[in-house]
Formats: C-alpha cells, sequence, structure tokens
C-alpha cells in the first residue's frame, strides 16, 4: 500500500468527538418516532461508545394523528443536554394560532392542523364551524387554548430555530447560502426552499434539515435532507452521523 494510502484523510467536517443522530419531521406519527428512537438505541449499542446526541428537525404536529403524543413525549425530554428539538414551520403556525391569530388558523386549517386539533380533544363540528365564520374561529382558537397545557405551550416557545454542533448546523429547512450564522433569519431557518436546496456552495457548515420531502435521506457535501414524509409514506427517517460519514435510519410502518 503507497503512504498516501495508509495515510488518515482528514474529514472535511468534524462532529467533535461525538456521534449524532438527528430525525426527520414526525408530523404526528407517534409510532413511527418511538420505533425510530428505538432503532436509533440499537444503532448506537452496535458501534464504539462514544458521547452521542440526538437532534429533532422539527414540525411534530400536522397532518399525522398523534400530535399531541409527539408533543409530550419530547416536552418530557426537554432539560437533556444530549437532546435537541429545534422549532419547524408547523410549530411556529401552531403557535400563531394560540396566540390568536385568525389568519394562521385558516393557513393552519389547510396544511394539517385538524388533525392536531383532533389530537387536543377538540370536536370535528367545532372545526368545520371555524371554516365557515369569524366566530367559529375565535370559539376554536379559544377551545384549543384550553386544550393545550400552558407548560408545553411554554416549551413549543423556547424551542430554538437551529443546533451548531461543530461543523454541523441542524436547522428545520435549511439556511440561507453565503450568509454568516449571525446574518440568517429565524424565517429562513423554519420554511426556506430555494435557493438552498439547489446550491452547491460549500457552507461554513455541514447542514442537516427537514422540510423538503424527499423520497430518501439526501446526503451531499453541503447538506442532509431527512424528511421522508413520514405521514404519507409511513417512513420516518434519522441519519446518524461521525465526521464525514453519515448513515440512514428509516422506522417503516
Amino acid at each position: 500500500m503507497s503512504l498516501w494510502g495508509r495515510l488518515r484523510r482528514k474529514a472535511r467536517y468534524s462532529t467533535g468527538n461525538c456521534r449524532i443522530y438527528a430525525i426527520g419531521d414526525v408530523h404526528g406519527c407517534f409510532p413511527l418516532l418511538v420505533r425510530l428512537l428505538q432503532l436509533i438505541e440499537q444503532d448506537q449499542r452496535e458501534r464504539a461508545p462514544l458521547e452521542t446526541h440526538v437532534v429533532l428537525l422539527g414540525d411534530y404536529i400536522d397532518r399525522g394523528p398523534q400530535s399531541r403524543d409527539v408533543c409530550e413525549l419530547l416536552h418530557a425530554m426537554e432539560g437533556s443536554a444530549y437532546f435537541h428539538c429545534l422549532k419547524g414551520n408547523h410549530e411556529e403556525t401552531m403557535l400563531k394560532v394560540l396566540d390568536g391569530n385568525r389568519m394562521a388558523l385558516r393557513f393552519w386549517l389547510k396544511y394539517g392542523g385538524e388533525e392536531t386539533l383532533l389530537s387536543w380533544g377538540l370536536e370535528p363540528d367545532m372545526i368545520e364551524r371555524a371554516t365557515l365564520s369569524e366566530g367559529g374561529q375565535w370559539q376554536l382558537i379559544e377551545a384549543f387554548r384550553a386544550q393545550v397545557s400552558p407548560a408545553l405551550a411554554q416549551w413549543m416557545r423556547r424551542l430554538p430555530s437551529h443546533h451548531l454542533h461543530a461543523d454541523y448546523l441542524f436547522a428545520h429547512a435549511g439556511i440561507r447560502p453565503r450568509l454568516r450564522l449571525e446574518e440568517q433569519s429565524d424565517e429562513d431557518m423554519l420554511w426556506i426552499r430555494e435557493p438552498f436546496l439547489s446550491s452547491d456552495a460549500r457552507h461554513p457548515w455541514r447542514v442537516v434539515h427537514g422540510h423538503s420531502q424527499c423520497d430518501s435521506a439526501e446526503i451531499f457535501h453541503n447538506r442532509i435532507g431527512i424528511d421522508t414524509g413520514a405521514y404519507r409514506t409511513g417512513m420516518l427517517t434519522a441519519i446518524g452521523i461521525e465526521d464525514d460519514e453519515a448513515w440512514p435510519i428509516t422506522a417503516i410502518a
């Protein structure tokens, strides 16, 4: 073997002597989340011991049937130094509804909010009335506020837009290319698609994100996308990362 072959190639990206698992958009698929956490634990046992972190990329609610269960499980993990939950655009919308924004409510009901309301015990008739009148919208907002515990709502408000770990940046949707971290907006990190998805720029970090659905994990030199549309496909995907190495783990319904 040549000297070159014997030399260990320096990693382009470092995880800071840690192993990181990132989990894509859950969207109320509680059994898939529980199964995926089990698969991550199994994967961890089969590898060499290493400090390990788990990052969830947001969009815990909407579209799937058990948003409340997902949120209550993740809320219970708050305070762990090794477990990091980020905010997604769907959480941002739910918080606007709790704040009394009727425009956000109308938008939310078209994009999965009905399933979340049902998971918190709201009646279908009340949800239907909210599509017909302003009074019905206020009634629904007040009823929803009464169902969501203040502690859980505050947990959701505290969720950050990103998590930086060594050379990896985790954000729900991505970043605005060619901007420094302090110049990035929360709106972009929660909502962006283009020009982020098509950018070939080598960002200061390798960005791990959800938000934009793909058939399987997309692993590129500058970004890793892991939203495999769990509520639609029955597949919830995570990515394990150690320096440059990245391997997908998928729970299947």
